[in-house]
C-alpha cells in the first residue's frame, strides 16, 4: 500500500479512537486491497506474512475490535462462515453457488425499494441484499454444475 493509503488508514483508525498498532495497520490494509471478502484466516495468514508476531488471537482481536469501530463489516452467509469487507459504500453481495466466491456489485442494479414501514414500534436500521447465482468464472461450467448436483440427489 502506498505511503498515503496508509496516512488515511491510520486516519481512520485514530477517527475512531482506536491505537495504531503493525497489527491493526496489517489487517485494514489488507482488507482494503483485498478484492474479495476473506475469513479471518485468510486475514490471518496474509498478515502473518507482514507481521511474523501477530498471533491468531490477536488478528481476531483486530477484526472484532475494527467491526466495534464500524471500520469494517461482518458477512455471514449460508455457509455460516464469517467473512470482513472493509467496502462500507453502499453496495450488495453476490454469492457464486459453485465456487462460493463473494463480490460486491453496485447497488443501483436493484431497482430501489419503497420506504420501509413496520408497525409495533419497529425501526428498520439496515437491509441486506445477497444475490445468488453464478460468477462469471463459473457461468461457462453451469451445464456440469447442473449434471453434478442432479447425480449427487439421491
Amino acid at each position: 500500500m502506498e505511503a498515503s493509503g496508509v496516512i488515511e488508514v491510520e486516519s481512520r483508525l485514530r477517527e475512531r479512537g482506536l491505537r495504531i498498532t503493525q497489527q491493526r495497520l496489517a489487517v485494514m490494509e489488507y482488507l482494503l486491497t483485498t478484492p474479495g471478502h476473506p475469513t479471518a484466516e485468510e486475514v490471518g495468514l496474509a498478515v502473518n506474512a507482514r507481521v511474523p508476531r501477530a498471533s491468531r488471537a490477536s488478528v481476531y482481536n483486530v477484526l472484532h475490535s475494527l467491526k466495534r469501530a464500524g471500520l469494517i463489516e461482518e458477512l455471514i452467509l449460508e455457509d455460516a462462515v464469517v467473512r470482513y469487507d472493509a467496502n462500507l459504500e453502499g453496495h450488495i453481495h453476490f454469492v457464486c453457488r459453485l465456487c462460493r466466491r463473494v463480490e460486491d456489485i453496485p447497488r443501483d442494479v436493484i431497482p430501489a425499494s419503497p420506504a420501509v414501514s413496520l408497525d409495533r414500534g419497529r425501526l428498520v436500521e439496515s437491509v441486506t441484499v445477497t444475490l445468488k447465482g453464478l460468477c462469471a468464472r463459473c457461468a461457462p461450467h453451469r451445464g456440469e454444475a447442473t449434471s453434478a448436483r442432479a447425480r449427487s440427489r439421491p
